[in-house]
Formats: C-alpha cells, sequence, structure tokens
C-alpha cells in the first residue's frame, strides 16, 4: 500500500507511533508540532498517551478551504489531550461513541488514514482513541 504522513515533521509512524514536538534549546519549553528553526528547537518524542482535556463534536461539513476531507460528511470528535509532563495537543478523536467522552478519560495515540493524495498516495495523519 502506498501510504505516507500527510507531513513528516508531525509524526513517526510504525509499531510504536509517536508524535514529534520541540524542545527550545534555551528555555527548554515543548511545542508541537517541531518548528522548521533547527537552529532553536531540538526534535523530541512526546508521550503516546494521554488523558483528554476538552473535547467538541464537529456536527456540520467546515467551509472549503482549508476543509479537504470528504465530500460526504460524517460528524466526527476533536479534543484537547494532555500528554504527560509535556503539553497539550489537539487531535481527531477515533474509535469513540460520542456520549462516553468524558473529560478525563485515558487516550492513546494512533495513526489514520486522512485523505489520498493527487499521486494516489494514501496520506496518513494522527488521531487518539479512547484506551
Amino acid at each position: 500500500m502506498n501510504q505516507r504522513p500527510i507531513s513528516p515533521h508531525v509524526f513517526a509512524d510504525g509499531a510504536d507511533p509517536y508524535l514529534l514536538g520541540g524542545k527550545h534549546r534555551s528555555t527548554g519549553r515543548l511545542v508541537f508540532p517541531l518548528p522548521g528553526d533547527a537552529a532553536n528547537y531540538e526534535p523530541c518524542r512526546l508521550p503516546s498517551s494521554g488523558k483528554l482535556w476538552s473535547y467538541t463534536i464537529q456536527r456540520f461539513r467546515p467551509k472549503t478551504p482549508p476543509y479537504i476531507g470528504p465530500e460526504a460528511f460524517e460528524p466526527f470528535a476533536l479534543g484537547y489531550v494532555e500528554l504527560p509532563n509535556a503539553l497539550i495537543v489537539e487531535s481527531r478523536l477515533t474509535d469513540v461513541d460520542f456520549d462516553k467522552l468524558q473529560i478525563g478519560m485515558p487516550m492513546k495515540l494512533i495513526i489514520v488514514p486522512f485523505c489520498t493524495a493527487a499521486d494516489g498516495a494514501t496520506l496518513t495523519t494522527y488521531a487518539f482513541k479512547p484506551i
């Protein structure tokens, strides 16, 4: 299967995927995603699990552009996941019953298909799902 990450600077795929953050070289401040400023940020591996900090349900198709999802829209959950001793990241939430989402529920990083590129490759992105 021909697939690749939506960006090479957001996550590392594989058996144990993780998000790519940046640690500011002089202050130690963590950011996500990894900035392109290699002189000031050192790449770092962020935790692959955390707790749901906040969430909402997207119940209508976002405006185009910048939305590039499918025409046949289906509601989806979005949330902020607090990664321990790191930071809070925004993410799509998958494999979840909207009525069972709860602040503080444990979540795990997964890699999911996002869309099809012009060359036919499947672009992948990250999401979090309940543990």
